[in-house]
C-alpha cells in the first residue's frame, strides 16, 4: 500500500481517507514505519460517554488507525480480521497516543499489539490484532 519508508505526509495523505478516525474523531499519525505506527488523538467533549468517561469506541479507533497505518507500510494490502482488547484504566489526560508494533509479520497472517497511552504516562489500553495480507 506504501513504500517502505514513505515521509510523514505520504502517510497521511492515504490514511486521511478514513474518515471517521481523521475526521469524526480526530486521529492524526506522528509517525510510521514498516510495522510501526505511533498517532494520537486530543480528546474533547464529542469523545466522553454519558458518564464522562472517554468511549472504548473512541479508544478502539485510534488503536485501529495506528494498527492500519502500521500494518499498510512496505506490506501487500492488509486488513484485521481478529480484535481483542483490553481496558485497563481511565484517562484523566487530555490526550491518548497509540503505538502499533508488530510482533510477527507474515506472508498472509501478521500478528500486531497496539498499547495507547495518556499525556500523563498511564496505559489506558491494549489491543491484540490479528491480520490478513
Amino acid at each position: 500500500m506504501l513504500s517502505e519508508n514513505p515521509s510523514l505526509e505520504e502517510i497521511a495523505a492515504v490514511f486521511e481517507n478514513d474518515r471517521f478516525a481523521t475526521q469524526a474523531a480526530g486521529c492524526r499519525v506522528v509517525e510510521g514505519c514498516r510495522g510501526r505506527a505511533v498517532c494520537d488523538m486530543e480528546l474533547s467533549d464529542v469523545h466522553r460517554n454519558a458518564m464522562g468517561g472517554v468511549m472504548g469506541g473512541a479508544i478502539f479507533t485510534l488503536a485501529d488507525f495506528a494498527l492500519a497505518i502500521a500494518c499498510n507500510i512496505g506490506e501487500s494490502p492488509t486488513v484485521s480480521v481478529d480484535h481483542a482488547i483490553s481496558f485497563l484504566r481511565s484517562t484523566k489526560g487530555s490526550k491518548l497516543t497509540a503505538t502499533a508494533t508488530c510482533d510477527k509479520p507474515g506472508s498472509h497472517l501478521a500478528f500486531y499489539t497496539v498499547v495507547v497511552e495518556d499525556d500523563l504516562g498511564k496505559r489506558i489500553a491494549r489491543m491484540t490484532a490479528t491480520c490478513y495480507r
